[in-house]
């Protein structure tokens, strides 16, 4: 095959390195720094709702321009951009509305842009979609660099530090962006297309799925917005804190490298369902032996299941289900499903219940409901073939 020919493999891993490079400072550090500004723990709630809650409606609206227009990588681009460019009025707010505010507007784009990277690195890929986790596994690569140097940074210099690295790489995600390649799909009149998505969401298999990813990652919501908060009221150091993220996504990594052959073996459904399961072992972990370095080494390695093995495994079910010039939707429902409402309301709820409830009883709640979406998996999913 000519090398033009080939899926632009490097410049694709580029943009998931910087992408989920911002993903671990807003994670892990996100949350500290507006302890930090004085917000109080309801407060850092809602406003990490708002930072999730984005992806209800910017994923498909970005998703409807893309699949109407055929111009995926320019949506990218341009979101990029904007993203980049809204973030620099963090340095120029203060106050709870005026942050919230802020928040919405850059991450309303930089969650836009994620799905459409997916669709357009699964058309790059073609018959190689098997490679994706390969790819992908580059954004937890860009996501453990940062987690690991920021967490001593903030020991030395303090939350501050935030700002302008974050600056820095939301620069990076647009001129990474800037050199990828228009993808493989092409452009088709859809005039039904609305009608089309929701027969495909109509199908109780497909509700199931949806269903299930909204519980696991309302599942995560404590863990996202809390966790570093949680670690430090232990005494644990920014460092020693910034180690245990990157330990989690060191070992989604791994697993993203074995996640085709898995699939291949033990089928897509069974792999939601161990993954869910391992999620419910994961929360009663980190809920009761917060204070055991041990413990908490073990269940922060069942990152690799709970995000890397779940999150590849719904990537293939809806690249199943959503074909075609319906990639670009399907993508952004199961971000705004998922991400967004799971993510949102996980933030939420344990932003109200962290000080009323206590953080032990916070991640059962988050234990709770990813059995019950294993048990909705094991009822009403269905398996597929690639």
């Amino acid at each position: 095959m000519p090398e033009v020919n080939k899926p632009p493999y490097g410049r694709l891993s580029t943009f998931y390195f910087f992408y989920f490079a911002t993903l671990g400072i807003l994670a892990p550090y996100w949350g500290l720094y507006l302890l930090s500004s004085g917000y109080n723990s309801q407060e850092i709630g809602e406003l990490l709702a708002i930072l999730v809650g984005t992806k209800l409606i910017a994923p498909y609206i970005w998703g409807w321009i893309a699949d109407h227009t055929g111009q995926r990588i320019r949506v990218v681009q341009f979101g990029s951009f904007l993203a980049a460019v809204a973030f620099l009025m963090v340095y120029h707010v203060s106050g709870y509305w005026a942050m919230a505010g802020v928040m919405m507007l850059y991450s309303f784009f930089w969650n836009a842009i994620i799905p459409q990277f997916d669709a357009i690195t699964m058309n790059h890929l073609g018959s190689e979609h098997h490679r994706y986790s390969v790819i992908r596994s580059w954004g937890s690569i860009g996501f453990i660099v940062t987690v690991m140097l920021l967490g001593t940074l903030i020991d030395q210099y303090g939350t501050r530090i935030i700002l302008p690295i974050l600056t820095v790489v939301f620069s990076m995600i647009w001129l990474s962006a800037m050199v990828i390649p228009p993808d493989k799909g092409h452009h088709v009149s859809d005039t039904n297309g609305v009608d089309k998505v929701l027969h495909i969401m109509a199908r109780p298999e497909v509700m199931a799925l949806f269903l299930v990813c909204f519980l696991m990652q309302f599942s995560h919501g404590a863990y996202y917005a809390f966790f570093s908060i949680y670690l430090e009221q232990h005494d644990y150091s920014k460092t020693v804190i910034g180690q245990y993220w990157a330990l989690g996504v060191l070992a989604e990594v791994v697993l993203f490298l074995a996640v085709a052959r898995l699939i291949g073996r033990f089928g897509a459904k069974r792999l939601m369902i161990a993954s869910l399961l391992i999620a419910a072992i994961r929360w009663v972990l980190t809920a009761w032996f917060v204070e055991s370095p041990i413990v908490l080494i073990f269940s922060q390695t069942l990152h690799a299941a709970t995000f890397g093995l779940y999150h590849a495994v719904a990537i293939y079910f809806i690249h199943h289900y959503f074909t075609g010039k319906l990639q670009g939707r399907g993508q952004a429902l199961y971000s705004s499903l998922s991400f967004g409402a799971g993510g949102a309301l996980g933030s939420l709820m344990s932003g109200y219940s962290w000080e009323t409830l206590g953080s032990t009883t916070t991640y059962m709640i988050s234990s709770a409901s990813v059995v019950i979406a294993a048990i909705i998996a094991i009822i009403a999913m269905r398996d597929v073939e690639a």
